[in-house]
């Protein structure tokens, strides 16, 4: 009962200040408010940023394996990119890809792909620059694309030299207003190609590996189109079986590269063999390096915000003197003094903090229907937005409260 009526009376006390005084308590209360919605809409941020690319990272496929030209980061233990080392390395092949379908005994699916850029065309309508994705058997399946309409390629469609394809929702809609391009041909670089289905739409990632935008057609009828031989980002593309470690697989994936390419034991390898967990240690060095500096970046407003709260609540005790003085004349003790205006100060901070959480919130919405990004403010977010409202709040008043709990009453009932 004591703590509840404590409570509320110190909520009776932060109202009046906030209704009596509102200019300077609008000004005490900006410093907490904009402290936590620097922090807060920067971790936001952050983590907004870090779901994209660990979704993304997702799409790649769990227990995937990419042999490529190119290494997707620098070397364990260098912090250089020695892109001339890699710049005359031979590109991954078809063959290579089926050869190590042949000799791996921890490969579940080996496919082969590679992208480049043609104008598509129906009827009328145009499309430049879209992207189309040559792959052989198994890329549905090991990114996890989803089918919106029609069928996906048969494994016989994919390995073969078959004009078909499928295509990105965006893309559907862009050469197919208002209808379906399943059983429509279209053209590419001259060549026809039979849409058999289209895929879910599914936005665009960090990684490339979205659809929308995309035709996906049989590897060996993508040859027709461009020199496979050039650097147009192919990769053989290996997921484990699922009680194959990583470790084991790349293991297992070096030797049967080596051999494929007679590479001598004391000579480096001539390909890369990339995995999502690579990225992934990199990434969680990353973040926690930019959520150290949205620390550094909101302490400082936060600690403005906690001189404007501790301000206010010494001007309140200055006030509030001659009450004190009655209050402990007539038997309050100490501590129920001290408790008093801290929790009035918690309330304030508090008001200050649920003011910057709300604009952070509008200003998650506002984003996400500007930038169509995806920012999201996380139960955490506003569980830590509290917490640190609330610390702020008790940190503040607690030596305004420690000098209103030693006032003598008799000198404060006398006070002017």
């Amino acid at each position: 009962m004591l703590f509840i009526r404590l409570f509320l009376e110190s909520f009776r006390f932060a109202y009046n200040s906030l209704v009596v005084n509102p200019l300077r308590t609008f000004l005490s209360l900006l410093g907490i408010t904009i402290g936590i919605f620097c922090i807060i809409s920067v971790f936001t941020i952050i983590d907004s940023l870090e779901r994209s690319i660990r979704n993304s990272m997702e799409k790649l496929g769990s227990n995937v394996i990419y042999i490529q030209k190119w290494p997707w980061a620098p070397p364990p233990g260098e912090t250089d990119y020695p892109w001339w080392k890699y710049l005359n390395r031979p590109v991954p092949t078809l063959q290579e890809a089926e050869e190590i379908q042949r000799r791996s005994n921890l490969a579940q699916t080996v496919l082969y792909n590679y992208g480049f850029s043609r104008t598509v065309q129906f009827g009328n309508n145009k499309a430049e620059n879209v992207t189309i994705i040559g792959s052989t058997a198994g890329i549905t399946e090991t990114w996890g694309l989803k089918i919106a309409m029609g069928r996906p390629l048969s494994d016989e469609e994919m390995d073969g030299i078959n004009n078909v394809g499928m295509m990105g929702a965006e893309l559907a809609n862009q050469l197919f207003p208002g209808s379906s391009p399943v059983g429509n041909n279209i053209k590419i670089q001259g060549f026809t190609v039979f849409i058999v289905g289209v895929f879910e739409k599914m936005g665009e990632d960090m990684f490339g590996t979205s659809m929308d935008n995309r035709v996906l057609i049989p590897a060996k009828f993508a040859g027709r189109m461009v020199d496979p031989r050039m650097d147009i980002g192919q990769s053989i593309i290996v997921k484990g079986k699922s009680d194959i470690t990583a470790a084991r697989m790349v293991e297992e994936l070096e030797g049967i590269m080596r051999s494929i390419r007679r590479i001598k034991p004391a000579d480096e390898n001539d390909f890369a063999v990339n995995e999502v967990s690579l990225i992934s240690g990199q990434l969680d060095g990353i973040f926690s390096v930019l959520h150290l500096a949205g620390w550094i970046i909101g302490g400082f407003s936060i600690l403005v915000g906690g001189f404007g709260i501790a301000n206010i609540m010494f001007v309140s005790v200055k006030e509030r003197t001659k009450i004190i003085g009655i209050q402990k004349a007539m038997g309050a003790k100490n501590r129920f003094i001290l408790l008093e205006f801290l929790f009035e100060a918690t309330i304030l901070s508090l008001i200050g903090g649920l003011i910057g959480l709300l604009i952070i919130y509008g200003g998650t919405i506002l984003a996400k229907a500007t930038f169509d990004y995806e920012f999201v403010l996380t139960i955490w977010n506003i569980l830590l937005g509290l917490v640190i409202s609330i610390t702020i709040g008790l940190i503040a008043g607690l030596v305004p409260a420690r000098s209103a709990s030693k006032l003598d009453p008799v000198t404060a009932m006398n006070s002017v």
